[in-house]
């Protein structure tokens, strides 16, 4: 029989042992330092005024009175110091960090979690809630496969709810690509995180719809007559208009509004002109009434025709479009025949 138990050494008392009550003391000692095991702090010194009952875990390079007691557990009892060393398994509350922990390897580590645990709640490096059940604070998150391909799955319980991914920026929405309030997949953007503009959405069958793209096709009232050499028509009505395309300011002339660009860009621009006669006449699609960006040249007609030309330019956020007129031709004005239509590239 050995002179001490196998786990926590404690020792025994032995057959006509003097002073028995000394290592009965020595036993409920290591029993008050291990049971409910608490460890205030990990040092390399004893701290100076350490509480009775205090528990340390001593490193490298160990001073004082920890002098080559490097990886002991240092245990404050009537004014001295007691050493345990602990076993693999050893299981203590580390108080500086606020967690259980456990002994392996010569170290204390967090408590492992289960192979398959289920949790509630799970915050990484930041404080999960019953909203946000996953929460992760951190440079990067990886998601790797195990052999083959990976895949990300959002599911959501009707079409009308919401499977998304929400960019933010100051915790304001910026940015959703998903299947936001119906089975139809889009992208959305935000100014700031209230008013949303759907840029790009793919329905159910394929179909895809740029609702904010800058595009519009536009002519003047229904009309016929021949514009003075040298003057200005404009736009009455806009048969398609997106993206923010509308009708500017009222043209000196009479004849319409300029049109407003809304946004900078690459555009197709294409002018269409529905000639009933013409001594020889020049359609100019200008920006801001002065630079011209296309024209149509016709010599002289004496029955109808239809004239069209096309045009990639650059436009910019509020450039004004109208025509400028030259020469003398009867025109017919609305839709289908005189007219622009551009849509951003």
């Amino acid at each position: 029989m050995t002179d001490a138990t196998a786990n926590l050494a404690l020792p025994y008392l032995l057959a006509a042992q003097a002073q028995k009550h000394v290592t009965h003391n020595e036993g409920l000692q290591r029993l008050d330092a291990l049971v409910q095991l608490v460890i205030v702090d990990t040092l390399t010194l004893p701290p100076a005024n350490a509480d009775e009952g205090a528990c340390y875990w001593t490193t490298a390079p160990a001073t004082g009175d920890w002098s080559g007691r490097e990886g002991r557990l240092a245990f404050r009892q009537d004014g001295s110091w007691i050493f345990i060393a602990p076993r693999p398994g050893w299981r203590a509350f580390d108080l500086q960090r606020g967690r259980l922990v456990v002994f392996s390897e010569g170290a204390w580590h967090d408590l492992p979690l289960p192979a398959d645990a289920a949790v509630e709640t799970l915050g990484v490096n930041t404080a999960a809630d019953g909203y946000n059940r996953l929460a992760v604070a951190a440079d990067a998150s990886l998601f790797s496969h195990a052999g083959h391909g990976h895949q990300v799955k959002i599911n959501k319980a009707a079409a009308a709810d919401t499977a998304s991914l929400l960019f933010q920026s100051g915790w304001q929405g910026r940015a959703e690509m998903g299947l936001a309030g119906s089975d139809a997949f889009a992208i959305k953007v935000s100014p700031d995180g209230g008013t949303w503009t759907t840029a790009l959405a793919i329905s159910p069958a394929g179909v895809v719809e740029m609702a904010g793209r800058p595009a519009v096709r536009a002519s003047l009232a229904t009309s016929t007559f021949t514009p003075v050499d040298g003057s200005d028509t404009g736009f009455d009505d806009l048969h398609v208009a997106q993206g923010g395309f509308a009708l500017g300011p009222a043209l000196g002339s009479g004849y319409g509004h300029a049109l407003t660009v809304p946004a900078t860009g690459i555009y197709q621009v294409s002018i269409g002109a529905a000639l009933l006669s013409s001594s020889g006449h020049e359609i100019a699609l200008t920006v801001n009434g002065t630079t011209g960006i296309s024209t149509i040249h016709g010599p002289a007609l004496s029955s109808g025709t239809f004239q069209s030309a096309m045009v990639v330019t650059w436009l910019s956020a509020g450039d004004e479009l109208s025509f400028r007129h030259g020469g003398s031709a009867e025109l017919q004005f609305g839709y289908g025949r005189t007219e622009l239509s551009a849509a951003m590239i």
